[in-house]
């Protein structure tokens, strides 16, 4: 399953989506996790109001199933749904690789339904993929 995070320094879930300067995208499973990519964003990505910001941010993460973030407007929060990508606010900045640990942890266990459900998206894109 991959899952993204909004990051201002690479370590950190500390950025609010449209304002993230890095989004790193690991691979998750029940038996670890790796960074597949970091994507990068500058320029006029951080002008409020300037929806399009947020689609090369929406692009980046579209075959992830969970996006980690500080904060997220409504208008992305309603994008990023539709497309079954499942929003996490941390409520301070987390270490992205405790973060990693812990989901690593849950799906080794009994995942929560929020996590199941995001699994299944994981499953969904491996399937379309393997189609291809």
């Amino acid at each position: 399953m991959k899952v993204a995070f909004c990051t201002q320094d690479m370590a950190r879930v500390d950025a609010h989506f449209g304002w993230a300067k890095n989004i790193a995208i690991y691979e998750i499973d029940p038996t670890g996790y790796r960074l597949l990519e970091a994507v990068q964003f500058n320029g006029e990505m951080f002008e409020d109001g300037n929806e399009d910001k947020l689609v090369p941010k929406i692009a980046a993460i579209e075959d992830c199933a969970i996006v980690y973030l500080a904060a997220i407007g409504a208008s992305a929060a309603a994008r990023i749904v539709a497309k079954k990508i499942h929003p996490v606010k941390v409520e301070q900045p987390e270490a992205i690789v405790g973060l990693c640990e812990k989901l690593v942890t849950l799906l080794a266990g009994s995942p929560p339904p929020w996590l199941r459900k995001a699994l299944n998206k994981g499953a969904e894109v491996a399937r379309n993929f393997d189609e291809e």
